[in-house]
């Protein structure tokens, strides 16, 4: 902490934010804060306006693996344009939590929503940053399973809203990586960092003893 005249603050702490502007979905503020060095500065900051009471988190991701007999594991995957993007995306199934319900919850709506799985939570995560040097939104990682030989589940349809428009991927858990990169060599689509970085963790996940550096000597 250090001594202004009139005034105790902390290092690395909001004083307040003032709204620049507002729309349907988002909030632009300026945001007045005191830095390591105690010095007073501002930063511009996107907030969501629809972020529910009672919840830290924004929104869900859901990492949903579909098992199946006789098939590969794929983890299911969403493609549709994003306009801030100006191109089509490749992204876990996610959406906004509503009012009154749980991440788990969420989690599965939307899964249903936008690729027609039922599934089954096996893990969540903590409430995680998705952006931190521009906005406040935040999210948790749901794990779910699929059982793709439930009947729902072999024909699934979506219960897209109006003016959704979502294309589902299946991508084998064990080709995550490869599949992702031969989708961005055929077409204009940009991957989800998330996606990308867990496609990395599968490849390390899986290598193999020979690759250990010590045993190539």
């Amino acid at each position: 902490m250090f001594l202004t005249p009139g005034n105790l603050f902390i290092r690395d702490s909001i004083l307040f934010a003032v709204l620049m502007v507002t729309g349907k979905w988002v909030k632009l503020e300026k945001t007045t804060y005191v830095d390591w060095s105690g010095s007073t500065r501002t930063w511009e900051t996107v907030k969501r306006t629809t972020r529910q009471t009672n919840t830290e988190a924004d929104g869900v991701g859901i990492i949903a693996l579909l098992k199946r007999t006789l098939h590969k594991d794929c983890v299911v995957m969403v493609k549709q344009f994003r306009p801030p993007m100006a191109c089509h995306t490749l992204e876990f199934p996610a959406g906004l939590i509503d009012e009154g319900e749980s991440a788990e919850a969420a989690a599965l709506r939307e899964l249903k929503e936008e690729t027609g799985y039922k599934g089954e939570v096996v893990g969540i995560t903590p409430v995680t940053c998705l952006d931190p040097g521009l906005s406040n939104c935040t999210t948790q990682m749901v794990m779910v399973n699929i059982n793709g030989d439930e009947g729902e589940n072999i024909n699934p349809k979506q219960q897209l809203g109006d003016g959704e428009f979502v294309e589902v991927i299946l991508l084998p858990l064990d080709e995550f990586q490869m599949k992702i990169d031969d989708l961005m060599k055929k077409e204009k689509i940009v991957v989800d960092a998330k996606v990308y970085i867990f496609a990395m963790g599968m490849v390390q996940a899986f290598f193999k003893p020979r690759e250990l550096p010590v045993l190539k000597q």
